[in-house]
């Protein structure tokens, strides 16, 4: 996905990435990624959590206009199966 970022980008269209694997997102260098420490397929919360979805996509949107360095990973504290991603004081 990263790579495909980045042609995107060049194209003049701001991407963002939801990584769950931050090993190969620091070696592709995606323009913009939130990182999450989540399971593998389910990089934007927990199946027919659709609030949990909802909220994470928001943030990772968010990131667009608040991202300043190219490359950048954002690593926010959510956890797997807890509702403290609704907390926003934590990003």
């Amino acid at each position: 996905m990263g790579l495909i970022q980045r042609v995107l980008e060049e194209e003049g269209i701001a991407t963002v990435g939801i990584s769950v694997e931050r090993k190969f997102t620091e070696e592709v260098r995606p323009p913009r990624t939130m990182f999450l420490r989540w399971p593998y397929g389910h990089a934007v919360g927990e199946p027919g959590n659709v609030e949990q979805q909802r909220f994470i996509v928001k943030k990772a949107l968010e990131l667009l206009e608040t991202m300043q360095t190219p490359g950048e990973i954002v690593a926010p504290p959510y956890r797997w199966r807890r509702v403290d991603y609704l907390d926003d004081s934590k990003t």
